[in-house]
C-alpha cells in the first residue's frame, strides 16, 4: 500500500464556478413571478404583455429571451466577419502555384545537368506548364497525367485533391476525422469509406421505402458507429445529422460566385474520382436528398474578412450560421402566440451556437413557463397565455392587502347589525338591559348580579331581582349586500394614470366578497362609450379601448338590473370614475358622445340615479 500523502502537502484551489449557471442557486420563485405579473396588471398593463415580458426580460438575476436573442445576433455578426468563403479555392491555388514553381526549379536543374544542348523532354514539360489554363480546377485536371520531375512538386500537387477530398468527406459524413488522417485518402481508407457509403445508402433506401427496422439501424451503428460523430439514437437523428452537414456544403457552393462555384465543384469531383468514391458518393447524395429535399433549396450567405476559410472551416461556419438563423427566428417569437411555447425552441441548437450557459438559461425559462401552467397559474387559450382563477385569487388578495394598508385601523371592518333580535346569533357577551331591547335575557348573569348586590346588603333568604340586575345576551346578524361596482374604462382613466388604481379597487373588492362575505352578490360593470358586465378574470385582462365616452347612465341601468335580481340583499352601488358623464344611449340604441356634455346626457344619467334612489 502506498503511503498517504502528508496533509501539509495537499493543495486546494478555489474559484468562481464557471461551468454554467450556479447549481446551488434557488430555482425560479413561481409565486414571485405571478406577483410580478400581477403588479404590472394592476398598473394597467395587459396580461398578455406582462406574461410575455416576464419571459423576454427574465428576472430573479437571470437573462431572458431578449438577452439570448441579442447574444445570437452578436455571434452571427462575428461569424460573418470571420473570413472569406473562397478559402478552399485560395488554398488549392496556392498549393498549385507552389507545386509549379518547385517543378520549374527542378526542370531548370535538369537542363543544366544535360549540357549545352539541353533536354528536349524538359522543354516539352516546361511548355506544357506554361500553357496550363487559368482555372485552378482545369489546371489540376490537365496535370492528372503529368510526369513530375520533382517529388516535392508531386507531393504538393497530390495534396490539393487529397486535402479537399478528406475535408469534404469528413464534413459530409458527419465527422470522420478519427478515420481520415494525413494529407489524403489511402487505398485502405477508401475501401472503408466505400463500404460505409454503400451500407448507409442501403439503409436510407430502405427507410425511404418504409422497410427499415430498428434492428437495421442498430446493425449499421454496430458496424459503422465508431466512424461517425454525433451519436445518433435512431434513423431520424442520423438523417438530421447528415442533412445538416450536406446543407452546409450546398450553402457554401450557393454563396460563391458562379465561376468560383464551378471551380470548387470541379475540384470536389476530381477529389472523389481520385479516391474512387465518386459513384458511391453520388448514390448517397441522391438518397439523402430524396429524404431531405430541403437540402437543395437556394441559400446564400455573405461573409467578410481577410483570412480565407478552408472547406471544412467554411462549411462549419455556414452550418453554425444556419443554426443561428433558426435560433434567432425561434427566440423572436413571443411565448403564447399561436400556441408557441419555449419547449418549441431547439435547445441543442442554442447550445451548439451560444454555449452551455445560454442553453441552461433557456431551459430555466422553459421550466418557469411550464411551472406556470402545471401549477395552475396560467392557462392557454386562443388569445395566448392568461392568468388562471388561482392566480386571480392571489392577485385579488395582493390588491386587498394594499387597500387595507392604506385604511385606518379604527372600526370593526364588518357590515354587522347591532339590533339583531332574538333570532340573531349569540356573540358570547352580554350588556345591561335597556328599555326596548328584544335580545334574550342572560339568566346566569342576571341572577349573579342580584346575588352580588344582595350579599353587599347582608340580606338573608331568597334573591330579589331588580331592574338593574337584568342583562341581555348580545346577538348579531350579518346582512347580505347586493353590490354593483361600476368602473370607468374610458381613455381618460389610462391617460391620467388611474387605470391601475381602478383595477386594484375592483379586484380587491371581488376578493373580499369571495373570501369574507360569500353571501354578498357582486357584479362588476365596466363602462366607456357603452357599459358591460365583467368577471374578475375579464377585468384583469381587459385592455384600454382608446375611445372617448363615459356612459354612466348605461352602467347605472345595468346596476339596477343586478340589484333587482338580488332583492334580498342591501343594495349598494359604487362608482369609480374620473369625470362627469359624456355619453348616453339614444332612442335608436346607439351611444352618443359629446364634450361638453349635452343636457340629454345629464338628464339620462339623473333618471337612472333617481330610479336607483327610489329602489
Amino acid at each position: 500500500m502506498s503511503p498517504r500523502p502528508d496533509r501539509h502537502e495537499r493543495r486546494y484551489r478555489y474559484g468562481a464556478y464557471s461551468g454554467g449557471p450556479d447549481p446551488l442557486a434557488p430555482p425560479y420563485d413561481v409565486r414571485a413571478a405571478v406577483d410580478e405579473v400581477g403588479d404590472r396588471v394592476l398598473a394597467g398593463e395587459s396580461l398578455r404583455d406582462a406574461l410575455r415580458d416576464l419571459l423576454r426580460r427574465g428576472g430573479n438575476g437571470r437573462r431572458g429571451l431578449d438577452d439570448l436573442y441579442a447574444q445570437a445576433r452578436r455571434r452571427r455578426q462575428e461569424l460573418q466577419r470571420s473570413g472569406r468563403l473562397d478559402g478552399a479555392l485560395t488554398r488549392a491555388r496556392a498549393l498549385l502555384d507552389q507545386a509549379l514553381a518547385t517543378e520549374r526549379d527542378a526542370l531548370a536543374e535538369r537542363d543544366e545537368a544535360a549540357g549545352p544542348g539541353g533536354d528536349p523532354l524538359t522543354d516539352f514539360a516546361r511548355a506544357r506548364l506554361d500553357t496550363l489554363p487559368d482555372s485552378t480546377a482545369s489546371a489540376v485536371r490537365e496535370l492528372a497525367d503529368y510526369e513530375w520531375t520533382s517529388p516535392q512538386a508531386k507531393e504538393l500537387y497530390d495534396q490539393i485533391l487529397g486535402e479537399l477530398g478528406q475535408q469534404m468527406l469528413d464534413q459530409q459524413l458527419a465527422g470522420l476525422s478519427s478515420m481520415l488522417s494525413g494529407g489524403g485518402i489511402s487505398p485502405e481508407q477508401a475501401a472503408e469509406l466505400r463500404e460505409l457509403l454503400t451500407d448507409l445508402t442501403e439503409l436510407l433506401d430502405k427507410h425511404a421505402r418504409g422497410e427499415d427496422t430498428e434492428q437495421d439501424f442498430a446493425d449499421f451503428m454496430a458496424k459503422h458507429g465508431h466512424q461517425l460523430d454525433g451519436d445518433p439514437q435512431n434513423i431520424e437523428e442520423l438523417l438530421d445529422l447528415l442533412a445538416r452537414q450536406a446543407a452546409a456544403s450546398q450553402r457554401l457552393l450557393n454563396s460563391l460566385r458562379p465561376e468560383q462555384r464551378a471551380e470548387l465543384a470541379d475540384l470536389m469531383s476530381q477529389a472523389l474520382s481520385q479516391a474512387g468514391l465518386q459513384d458511391e458518393m453520388a448514390r448517397f447524395s441522391d438518397a439523402l436528398r430524396g429524404l431531405r429535399p430541403e437540402i437543395g433549396r437556394p441559400g446564400r450567405a455573405q461573409f467578410s474578412g481577410q483570412q480565407g476559410l478552408g472547406y471544412a472551416q467554411a462549411t462549419e461556419a455556414l452550418g453554425e450560421l444556419a443554426d443561428l438563423d433558426d435560433v434567432l427566428d425561434q427566440l423572436a417569437r413571443d411565448p403564447g402566440d399561436s400556441g408557441h411555447t419555449l419547449d418549441d425552441v431547439d435547445v441543442e441548437a442554442v447550445e451548439r451556437t451560444l454555449g452551455r450557459r445560454a442553453a441552461d438559461e433557456l431551459r430555466q425559462l422553459a421550466e418557469l413557463e411550464r411551472a406556470l401552467r402545471q401549477q395552475g397559474w396560467v392557462t392557454s387559450g386562443d388569445d395566448g397565455l392568461t392568468l388562471s382563477p388561482k392566480a386571480l385569487r392571489r392577485l385579488g388578495a395582493t390588491a386587498l392587502r394594499r387597500v387595507f394598508a392604506q385604511l385606518s385601523t379604527q372600526g370593526r371592518g364588518q357590515h354587522d347589525v347591532g339590533q339583531a333580535g332574538a333570532a340573531g346569533e349569540l356573540t358570547g357577551s352580554s350588556r345591561p338591559w335597556q328599555l326596548g331591547d328584544t335580545q334574550p335575557i342572560d339568566v346566569v348573569r342576571t341572577v349573579s348580579n342580584a346575588i352580588r348586590r344582595s350579599a353587599g346588603t347582608g340580606a338573608v333568604g331568597g334573591v330579589t331581582l331588580t331592574v338593574d340586575d337584568f342583562e341581555v345576551a348580545e346577538t348579531e346578524r350579518r346582512t347580505g349586500a347586493s353590490v354593483a361596482l361600476c368602473v370607468d374604462l374610458s381613455y381618460s382613466m389610462l391617460a391620467e394614470g388611474r387605470w391601475g388604481p381602478m383595477k386594484q379597487t375592483a379586484l380587491a373588492l371581488a376578493h373580499l366578497v369571495a373570501t369574507q362575505y360569500p353571501q354578498d352578490a357582486l357584479q362588476i360593470i365596466g363602462f366607456g362609450r357603452y357599459a358591460m358586465t365583467l368577471s374578475d378574470t375579464e377585468l384583469a385582462g381587459i385592455e384600454p379601448a382608446y375611445e372617448q365616452g363615459t356612459n354612466l347612465a348605461h352602467a347605472l341601468a345595468l346596476a339596477g338590473r343586478h340589484l333587482r335580481r338580488h332583492p334580498g340583499g342591501d343594495p349598494v352601488v359604487l362608482v369609480v370614475t374620473d369625470g362627469e358623464p359624456t355619453a348616453h344611449i339614444d332612442v335608436d340604441g346607439e351611444a352618443w358622445f359629446s364634450w361638453p356634455p349635452m343636457p340629454e346626457t345629464i338628464h339620462a344619467t339623473l333618471r337612472e340615479v333617481d330610479a336607483l334612489t327610489r329602489y
